[in-house]
């Protein structure tokens, strides 16, 4: 049995050679045509179902393509144009990761966002960015 799946890894392998494969504009492609799939079945049926199997065939097309160089700057394209939304997702994950050991306040002089470690009961936060200083109860 696991002669099979180190055979067909390398057919796979094999057959992948060349091709471009998935990046973060695919995997949005396809997470973005599975949830019209799913919404299909709710709302609208044929008209999200036909998005949903367009995209999939548009993530298996860049998927399986020779021209990586176009798919590599469709990807870019996509990267620069999320780059905000990103950038927010990833400051909300830190923050949610954290919320067991820190606390997060917002200076009033600047509006900056500051991480202060949980437990330390009442005590005076002196902003890092414009040096304006609060107290507050941790």
């Amino acid at each position: 049995m696991n002669d099979f799946f180190s055979r067909l890894s390398g057919r796979i392998r094999e057959m992948m050679t060349g091709r471009y494969g998935m990046d973060e504009f695919s995997k949005f492609l396809l997470t973005a045509s599975a949830v019209c799939l799913v919404l299909s079945f709710f709302f609208l049926p044929r008209l999200l179902f036909l998005i949903a199997l367009a995209g999939l065939i548009y993530v298996y097309v860049r998927a399986f393509s020779r021209d990586i160089s176009g798919r590599y700057a469709e990807n870019v394209k996509f990267l620069e144009k999320t780059e905000g939304v990103r950038k927010q997702l990833r400051i909300q994950k830190k923050r949610f990761d954290g919320r067991k050991d820190f606390r997060f306040f917002k200076c009033p002089g600047c509006g900056q966002e500051v991480r202060v470690p949980k437990g330390k009961g009442h005590i005076r936060i002196t902003c890092p960015k414009c040096g304006v200083q609060f107290d507050r109860t941790v």
